[in-house]
């Protein structure tokens, strides 16, 4: 006679093991390996962003093209940063009734996302690092839009790394590139008089080549 205290044969059932030591917050019904895998998916999911993120920052920029070579930068360079810039050309009357010089006041945008000041000097600081570049003009450039400012080939002077980054630190060379507006009025002015032009212009950042 068959034992009556055993049971027919049915499904199988998993037993989970003993819930011990789980963490704050964590559910109580994950197995270990449920746990593990969830685990390593996030650091491969954080490992990925950041290798995104490398690639994107250390892509090398195309040059511009159509420049005219009187404003081309030198063998030996490369585009590190582009930025579009809006802002104003701002020109004072001198004592002999014409406008001085343009000192500029702008704000960039780089392709990288960050935020670049551009001022007197001139000038183009990182904010907020304060990583910055002064340059001065290697010519007077070219004029392809007589209704705008010149594009130029400007050289770097002086360079500064900043608090928490040296973003401009290594420019050698800047250009002037796409301007838009930024022309002082025509004719004579008065003594002290002052005038703010508005302008668009993209600024290509170069850097020396690595070996």
């Amino acid at each position: 006679m068959a034992n009556t205290s055993e049971r027919a044969a049915g499904p199988c059932r998993c037993v989970n093991a003993p819930r011990t030591h789980l963490l704050p917050g964590v559910d109580p019904r994950m197995t270990r390996i449920t746990r593990l895998c969830r685990a390593v998916g996030v650091g491969l999911a954080v490992i990925t962003a950041t290798l995104a993120m490398t690639h994107v920052a250390n892509a090398e920029l195309p040059p511009p093209t159509g420049v005219d070579p009187l404003i081309a930068a030198p063998a030996g360079n490369e585009v590190f940063l582009v930025g579009h810039a809006t802002g104003t050309q701002n020109y004072t009357c001198n004592n002999a009734g014409s406008w001085g010089s343009a000192v500029p006041e702008a704000d960039l945008l780089t392709n990288n996302g960050q935020h670049i000041h551009h001022f007197a000097g001139p000038t183009w600081q990182e904010l907020p690092n304060g990583s910055s570049v002064v340059a001065a003009k290697v010519n007077d450039g070219v004029k392809p839009d007589p209704t705008a400012i010149p594009w130029l080939l400007l050289k770097a002077t002086k360079t500064t790394g900043g608090r928490g980054g040296h973003l401009l630190s290594d420019t050698t060379y800047i250009q002037r590139l796409h301007t838009t507006g930024g022309l002082a009025p025509a004719g004579a002015c008065t003594a002290g008089q002052k005038f703010a032009a508005q302008y668009t212009a993209d600024y290509y950042f170069w850097k020396a080549k690595s070996a």
